[in-house]
């Protein structure tokens, strides 16, 4: 993991993935590509927890290289997903809700490595969010070996068929590899269309009685409207 240190605007990184490796080696190679750039970069990371899948790739190959490792998970996929050694801090919240609230108001831009339902829900909020002009942190897909091509055909449908504005169609990042997809989300320029003028959101806890009684948190968004 060492190498030359290469300056970089971002602090902490968000990055979606499964928590399974996939049945193909360039999913795991790709994992420890991109924990080789954060590492090279000096950033840190922020994930969902897990221990497993290339959740546990990313987080074990960033803690080897020196880099700081945050996993937010909510308390009942502690069993599921922690079932080998975690490393860094590891924080559980009340739900998912929570947990992808935490996850993006620690990091200063987001990654989605290949995964299935989950990571694409993660990714497909913090764009919404994007669009909605929530936040203007960058958000790039990791398109091994073209795993997200047909995600990115959908997104353009629906661009040519205006449900989505041209303009918001370069909210998402995208690039085979890790070295230049970190360097497009470097040179990321957010395009603001005055959706919501200077939105913010915030994660709002309620009491530790009121937790008890329903049994999680509520997140919710700060913006003015209803989502």
């Amino acid at each position: 993991m060492e190498g030359k240190v290469v300056s970089s605007r971002f602090k902490r990184v968000c990055v979606f993935c499964g928590s399974s490796t996939g049945k193909r080696n360039c999913y795991r190679d790709a994992a420890i590509e991109l924990a080789q750039e954060l590492v090279s970069r000096r950033l840190d990371l922020v994930y969902g927890g897990g221990s497993i899948g290339l959740m546990g790739l990313v987080s074990q190959a960033v803690h080897r290289g020196g880099g700081k490792v945050l996993g937010i998970i909510p308390r009942t996929l502690m069993c599921k997903e922690l079932t080998g050694e975690t490393v860094g801090e590891v924080r559980p919240v009340a739900d998912m809700h929570q947990r992808k609230a935490e996850m993006a108001r620690h990091s200063d831009c987001f990654i989605a490595l290949p995964g299935g339902y989950g990571t694409l829900e993660e990714l497909l909020e913090v764009i919404t969010w994007a669009q909605l002009g929530i936040h203007d942190k960058p958000v790039g897909l990791l398109n091994v070996d073209g795993y997200y091509n047909s995600l990115l055909t959908f997104i353009d449908k629906a661009v040519d068929d205006g449900f989505i504005k041209p303009s918001q169609r370069h909210i998402i990042v995208s690039a085979p590899n890790a070295k230049e997809l970190v360097q497009k989300l470097e040179e990321y320029v957010p395009v603001h269309d005055g959706v919501i003028a200077k939105a913010r959101w915030e994660v709002e806890q309620p009491p530790q009685q009121q937790q008890q009684q329903v049994g999680f948190n509520a997140t919710t968004l700060q913006t003015g409207i209803a989502l």
